[in-house]
């Protein structure tokens, strides 16, 4: 008895077991079948293969109770009315546009899944603030209009980069550098930059040329900005400054009379700050040193001419070679008491001086006009003058 009642259950349970199998398999089928053949809706894109490639149509497997038809006008971007090279068995992604048609198709499009996918595309590349190409198409009153990634765009002439500002139809049929700023898909808005994807070229140029430009090293560039103080010198990737001291051996005035805007010029590089990215140029340093030249052609007791600069009280700066200039002591100019240096010399004027001092470690040299002549026989024990290789403590050069 208990063996045929154990036997019973047995059977019992089994038979549960089987029943919840077979009902889980049913419940599992079905999701699988409402999942596999699911409806899409209007707007998604999905996955498909391509079955059959008709003259004015494409059949395309989608998963879905039937097959999706894209029309010949729907295969490729506007304008483009060919079968985009599709073949069966192709993967592609498509648009959908309805549901389903009258003949229980899903009407499908090429074309707007590859517009929808670039503009996807479009925005990580904001997000992502890649540099892309794109082509310059037309210009309008507000700037310049853009193929970029086969979207029309829009680059504002305030983004445009600093060499093209004034003459942005030069742009036009060229393919420039540009960063995405916006993205707006409902408006159809794509705004783009080349001042943007400029800046971040030389970011990268910059930090290129820090890591390989030392101090001392010689480089070419390209005199991009001019100041009262100085020139801005483009030498690839930065902007050096050529400090007006640093034009010439010369005294400059104006920076523009050594230099203009656009000039190539060859420059020594005197000092580098990469954490102010900041570069300090030489264009004298490349230029031999008067100072070298005046030791060896004008030794002390040398006569030479020289055109008087400026006057002081105390007296005269006459330049008596290029890049170098020598102090006349008022005490200097005659061998009779001067009062005042303006009695004796003008600016502008010309004479002749003899050289009675130079201090090569300090860049002076002392100059004498009234030792080109000998002394008055009553004044010749006794005259006491000022020591000719004094510089004056509130000399003004």
């Amino acid at each position: 008895m208990s063996t045929e009642f154990g036997a019973v259950l047995t059977e019992d349970k089994e038979g549960t077991d089987q029943e919840t199998s077979v009902a889980m398999s049913m419940e599992d089928y079905l999701q699988y079948e409402e999942e596999a053949f699911k409806t899409p809706n209007h707007g998604d894109i999905v996955d498909g293969i391509v079955v059959r490639v008709d003259p004015d149509e494409v059949l395309v497997d989608i998963g879905a109770k039937a097959e999706g038809v894209i029309s010949s006008k729907e295969l490729g971007m506007r304008g483009d009315t060919d079968s985009a090279g599709l073949e069966p068995g192709d993967q592609i992604k498509v648009y959908v546009l309805q549901p389903e048609n009258e003949e229980g198709n899903v009407v499908l499009s090429l074309r707007r899944a590859r517009a929808e996918t670039t503009w996807i595309v479009a925005a990580e590349k904001q997000t992502d603030g890649t540099v892309i190409d794109a082509d310059v198409r037309e210009q309008n009153k507000g700037g310049l209009i853009v193929n970029i990634l086969g979207l029309r765009g829009f680059l504002p002439s305030s983004q445009v980069a600093r060499a093209y500002a004034g003459s942005l139809e030069s742009l036009v049929g060229k393919r420039i550098p540009v960063k995405i700023l916006e993205v707006n898909r409902k408006r159809n808005r794509l705004i783009v930059s080349q001042k943007a994807a400029e800046d971040e070229d030389r970011a990268r140029k910059r930090e290129e040329l820090f890591s390989r430009l030392q101090t001392g090293t010689t480089v070419r560039g390209t005199v991009s900005g001019i100041t009262s103080y100085g020139a801005f010198v483009d030498i690839g990737g930065a902007d050096g400054l050529i400090h007006i001291s640093e034009l010439s051996w010369d005294r400059v005035s104006k920076v523009t009379d050594v230099l203009q805007l656009g000039d190539e010029v060859n420059v020594k590089v005197i000092k580098l700050d990469p954490d102010q990215t900041r570069i300090s140029l030489s264009l004298r340093q490349l230029q031999q040193d008067p100072w070298e030249r005046l030791v060896q052609s004008m030794p002390v007791g040398t006569i030479v001419e020289g055109q008087v600069t400026k006057t002081k009280k105390y007296g005269a700066f006459l330049q008596i070679m290029p890049g170098i200039e020598g102090l006349l002591h008022i005490s200097e100019l005659s061998w009779d008491h001067v009062e005042r240096t303006e009695d004796v010399l003008k600016v502008g004027e010309t004479v002749q001086v003899k050289v009675i001092g130079i201090d090569t470690a300090r860049r002076r040299i002392s100059l004498s006009l009234k030792q080109l002549s000998a002394p008055p026989a009553s004044l010749a024990a006794t005259a006491s003058h000022r020591s000719p290789h004094e510089y004056p403590v509130d000399e003004d050069e």
